[in-house]
């Protein structure tokens, strides 16, 4: 036989004024008291400035009364409504006490700002300023670490370098390969347009060759890793940031840098010159299947392609794809590190990962091939 009896609540005596609020009953789990959005379309009705809470009339209780309670606490301080509870058991009293001792966090709303002040010449210079400071100091962190390292005194573990070139390499192989064949069927086809006017299609061997070696092979794949890879590693720190891993990691004396750091942006070197190469490959296999539809031999894209290779054009790749795989890691790594302490902030992480070692790319492709351009290679 049941014994309780049926909780519920009664908004009384409501004016602009004061309103009183009498709980009665026993607010226990499986006992339906009424739904708190009831007493707030009451409350939008007489809008009093004053509520008083009467719980004289309350028997046994457990989490439904604080909870039922903590909800007219919010209410009331969103709607600048003064609060009395009055009469309630002690044990309610000091759970909400407790619940209400912080003011919950309000995210600080930011203030709209028009195109024109998102492009104002100072305000770009000023952020490109502090990225630029920022992305330096991170870089002479990473560069301390290595100088560590070399002298055998770095917290860098072995196994961790092994499973990151394992993630950064086999797992790629698949998204690598049908970019790689189909950048070296995009150049064929580009090519020949233009190389058929002139009765010159045997020469798309020439341009798929030395393209992917120089150029769309290792920039490609870059691309691809900075998506993958690169994001990846900045998910990866910053769920570490948000779950206060990394605190507990300096906490105990260990440089994030190298534990965490340096043994990813040393895998990424180390696999990034192999995919390439692998990139490089299939791109030019991409181009002969091109080649072949022109009416052009295998035999005859394989001899124009052997001319057309060089260790110089083969060269200038890898030592991109060096370049290419340290800002990577560089812009993954900074971007989780610095990442703020939410889900939010980690996606917000990923994402800056991604756009910012794709805009370092860029830059340092065209700055690698202005240099060698001056010095002749």
């Amino acid at each position: 036989m049941d014994e309780h009896t049926t909780p519920g609540f009664a908004l009384l005596d409501a004016t602009p004024d004061h309103a009183r609020l009498v709980l009665a009953g026993d607010w226990v789990q499986g006992r339906n008291p009424g739904r708190f959005q009831t007493l707030q379309a009451q409350l939008r009705l007489s809008h009093p400035r004053r509520l008083t809470v009467e719980g004289a009339a309350l028997g046994e209780w457990d989490s439904l009364l604080p909870a039922f309670l903590l909800q007219c606490v919010d209410y009331c301080r969103e709607q600048r409504i003064e609060l009395d509870i009055r009469d309630i058991p002690e044990g309610v009293s000091r759970l909400l006490a407790v619940s209400t001792a912080v003011i919950p966090h309000q995210q600080p709303q930011r203030p709209r700002t028009s195109i024109v002040q998102l492009l104002r010449p100072a305000r770009l210079l000023r952020n490109l300023a502090g990225e630029l400071s920022e992305s330096l100091a991170f870089l002479g962190e990473v560069t301390l670490a290595v100088l560590r390292l070399l002298s055998g005194r770095a917290t860098t573990r072995l196994s961790d370098f092994r499973d990151y070139c394992y993630q950064a390499g086999p797992d790629a192989f698949a998204i690598i390969s049908l970019t790689s064949v189909l950048v070296g069927m995009i150049l064929a086809y580009l090519g020949a347009v233009q190389l058929r006017q002139f009765g010159a299609e045997i020469y798309v061997a020439d341009l798929v060759v030395i393209g992917t070696l120089r150029e769309m092979g290792v920039l490609m794949t870059a691309v691809v890793m900075a998506g993958r890879t690169g994001a990846a590693y900045a998910a990866q720190l910053g769920s570490m940031q948000s779950n206060d891993e990394i605190d507990a990691i300096v906490t105990m004396g260990i440089s994030p840098v190298e534990f965490l750091v340096l043994p990813r942006m040393l895998a990424l070197i180390a696999i990034m010159p192999l995919l390439t190469l692998y990139a490089d490959l299939l791109g030019m296999l991409g181009g002969a299947a091109v080649a072949g539809s022109m009416g052009i031999s295998w035999t005859q894209y394989l001899a124009q392609a052997e001319d057309a290779l060089s260790f110089t054009h083969l060269g200038v790749g890898l030592l991109k794809s060096l370049v290419f795989a340290a800002l990577i890691a560089v812009a993954g790594c900074r971007s989780g590190i610095n990442s703020g302490r939410s889900s939010a902030a980690v996606g917000q992480a990923a994402t800056e990962a991604v756009v910012t070692a794709i805009v370092y790319l860029i830059v340092a492709d065209a700055a690698i091939n202005i240099l060698f351009q001056q010095v002749g290679i």
